[in-house]
């Protein structure tokens, strides 16, 4: 069977570490990372050409690894000019290998292509130890071809662990490899 090789590393390095470091009892009482939803919010581009949900769902699918749900619009807002059903966005949750394959690729080969990129703030956690961060453009990650994009479009990540606090939460992060600025 296919283990990551992120899941490998936090089995083997990072559990007995935090173990050590925090004086858990036993394993099971480190925090993990439980799931990673990643959403993109596509009604200004969906609003000048309807027809690129196609192209835009199979880049999402080729960058996440698994095929997203299409979010519609719950109520018509005039404002907006959004209407009831309208499609805007699109969501996919990860677990398992493809969640730690997902977040290898974010590490180690994305957030670096960001140019003038330091680090992802403190204040990005939301008091319940789970991360909320947003990248401008798709286009960082390798799958998304260059050559053919007609829209770029940007992507909310959130990590959700099950640690109890902000700082459990950071500590596993930082031990992951996951950029954090430590002044914030």
């Amino acid at each position: 069977m296919y283990t990551s090789r992120l899941r490998e590393k936090y089995k083997k390095e990072i559990v007995p570490k935090l173990q050590k470091e925090h004086g858990y009892k036993n394993n099971m009482a480190v925090p993990k990372i439980v799931k990673v939803v990643v959403n993109a919010g596509l009604g200004k581009i969906l609003k000048n050409n309807a027809d690129d949900l196609e192209r835009i769902s199979e880049d999402f699918a080729k960058i996440t690894g698994q095929k997203g749900v299409i979010t519609k619009a719950r109520m018509a807002i005039s404002g907006f000019k959004i209407r009831q059903g309208m499609s805007v966005g699109i969501k996919t949750t990860l677990r398992g290998n493809n969640m730690y394959d997902f977040l290898d690729k974010l590490i180690n080969v994305s957030l670096p292509q960001i140019r003038d990129f330091r680090g992802f703030s403190k204040k990005s956690f939301d008091g319940k130890g789970n991360l909320s961060i947003g990248i401008r453009e798709h286009i960082v990650f390798p799958e998304a071809q260059k050559d053919n994009i007609r829209s770029i479009f940007g992507l909310e990540i959130v990590i959700v662990t099950n640690a109890k606090t902000d700082e459990e939460a950071s500590n596993l992060l930082k031990s992951i490899g996951f950029p954090l600025f430590e002044n914030n």
